[in-house]
């Protein structure tokens, strides 16, 4: 994978994030993931197709995700409901689609595919085969963790 591209993703997410629920993430060290589990228990995915291929994942604990929510849309989440698994679909947008933008400054061209959001502690998420994963761990003080995935690799 090209590491320019991996910076698109941190700036995007650190931005989305605070615009929308008013919290700014600090980013950990980034590495390469070994297999096919999120790290957390909620997780949306997009599709990523045209001059680079893969995905992109945003995965929460259930803790920090329904803090954000609430955030985002100005309403006390205590479970995950349809509401939260809307904005989860919705911060992936929204973070893929912040990355594009300066990934197609770059000369980066791609499409998106709709979010799909997956729930439940131990779920899966399969990605192409021979594209590495490169997590993106944030921190939110007082809040906690979640990580960005990405998985891209050009197309030759």
């Amino acid at each position: 994978m090209n590491a320019s591209y991996i910076n698109p993703f941190v700036e995007s997410t650190v931005n989305v994030l605070a615009t929308m629920t008013g919290v700014t993430p600090q980013r950990g060290k980034l590495f390469v993931k070994q297999g096919i589990s999120p790290t957390f228990d909620i997780s949306a995915i997009i599709g990523i197709a045209g001059d680079v291929h893969g995905s992109v994942v945003i995965s929460f604990p259930r803790e920090v995700v329904l803090k954000l929510v609430s955030a985002f849309i100005g309403e006390q989440k205590n479970a995950i409901d349809e509401d939260v698994q809307d904005a989860v679909g919705e911060f992936v947008n929204m973070i893929t689609g912040g990355a594009k933008k300066n990934l197609s400054a770059m000369g980066v061209r791609f499409k998106l595919s709709i979010p799909s959001v997956i729930v439940g502690r131990g779920h899966t998420i399969s990605r192409p085969r021979n594209v590495p994963c490169i997590v993106l761990p944030f921190a939110i003080e007082g809040v906690g963790k979640f990580s960005v995935e990405v998985s891209i690799k050009e197309l030759v």
